[in-house]
């Protein structure tokens, strides 16, 4: 059973209503001062609080264009950032009550920002100030101003914690769904490793610890007769050189079963590079340069092996488009380079650097063959991964 593939947890993304939720309130929020803006002008021309009026209107519509920068979590900067929303929401209603109905926008504003309890006190306290405001400017009693605001301070307040429910139980769900993916990569990875063990024990007793009893006993066998019956002696010997050759044939076929599948009857590097991919989002191009010469297999398994991991690498971590694999043979040595049109990082990585991921691997790799692993990024201008393995000169 081959190992499953453990995919990179990513975190999940903001729910869609949540952002549209968020659009509209802002929105709802810059009309609704614009119009407030526009009714006291129209109302009351040329009193002496208009320039304050304007200036608190300027003020409070800069200061909430700053909130989306600062975040939804509570934090201190955010804290303060509310209280001074809200403060100049207040100021302004008191000197002109038609900008109550701002603090419906605020509502969800504060039930964003702050914890439960803390929230549902603000919001009851906007409504109890838009309520004060309404009842200034009616000129009689009217019900409606003293019942509506607070229902629709409920209904604001019930849609919102409805949907964070709502959330939170979508990302508890994906939290399980990604822990039971990776328990279950894990137990097949187990599973796969015991049952290859297995396997590979069973072979060897079968094949390779047989014969080598066998050459011990008839060795041992030609020992004690080499003096007294050459001729008997010199038949063990025979025979335990013919089971030596066959056990050096399963050897070999040991080994070929434990090489890549890709280069599988007799198929050359360049053709199971050719037939590499990273998934459907990305293009992966295939170059050689340079008059072909035959590998050791061990070479071919190790480049290959490496060209696998980097572009699970280009998949998984690099936003890549495009991916191109060059096998160049310089002929004292051979060099596969990975490069990728992802958005790179700013640290440069060398050899000696032990970070990434499935970068140990390769350069274990490389370094068992005598070679040297190099990779070179720049922000926003991708990745090249250089793998050079030196070749033993012709005869």
């Amino acid at each position: 059973m081959p190992p499953a593939e453990e995919h990179p947890v990513t975190p999940a993304p903001p729910r869609d209503d949540t952002r549209t939720l968020a659009t509209v309130a802002h929105t709802a929020f810059f009309l609704l001062l614009g119009a407030s803006v526009a009714r006291f002008l129209l109302r009351h021309p040329g009193e002496p609080r208009t320039p304050w009026v304007i200036a608190l209107s300027v003020t409070l519509a800069l200061l909430y264009v700053l909130g989306p920068a600062l975040g939804a979590a509570p934090t201190r900067r955010r804290l303060l950032w509310l209280g001074l929303v809200v403060t100049t929401w207040v100021v302004l209603v008191v000197l002109a009550p038609s900008f109550a109905w701002c603090a419906v926008p605020l509502f969800f504003t504060a039930l964003r920002t702050l914890p439960p309890r803390a929230a549902i006190v603000l919001v009851a306290f906007l409504t109890a100030f838009v309520v004060t405001a309404q009842l200034q400017l009616s000129k009689s009693f009217d019900p409606n101003l003293l019942l509506a605001p607070p229902a629709v301070a409920a209904l604001a307040t019930a849609v919102f914690v409805h949907m964070e429910r709502q959330a939170q139980a979508q990302r508890a769900l994906i939290d399980d769904l990604i822990r039971t993916r990776r328990e279950l990569a894990a137990t097949e990875r187990r599973e796969g490793t015991l049952a290859e063990r297995q396997r590979l024990s069973m072979e060897i007793h079968d094949t390779l610890a047989q014969n080598l009893s066998s050459q011990q006993m008839l060795l041992q066998a030609a020992d004690r007769t080499w003096d007294t019956d050459p001729a008997t002696a010199r038949g063990h010997v025979r025979t335990a050189t013919g089971i030596a050759a066959h056990g050096l044939a399963e050897a070999r076929r040991l080994v070929h079963d434990l090489a890549p599948s890709e280069l599988a009857d007799g198929a050359g590097l360049a053709e199971a590079l050719r037939s590499l991919d990273a998934g459907p989002d990305i293009e992966v191009r295939f170059h050689l340069e340079g008059v072909p010469a035959p590998l050791p297999d061990r070479v071919q398994s190790a480049l290959l092996r490496i060209a696998q991991g980097a572009l699970a690498n280009v998949r998984e971590h690099s936003g890549a488009r495009t991916a191109a694999l060059t096998l160049s043979f310089l002929g004292d040595q051979v060099v596969l380079d990975i490069a990728d049109d992802g958005h790179g990082f700013s640290e440069p990585r060398t050899d000696a650097d032990g970070r990434g991921h499935g970068l140990p691997a390769m350069r274990a790799r490389v370094r068992q063959l005598g070679g040297t692993l190099t990779i070179e990024s720049t922000p926003g201008e991708g990745t090249v991964l250089s793998a050079a393995i030196p070749l033993e000169p012709a005869p």
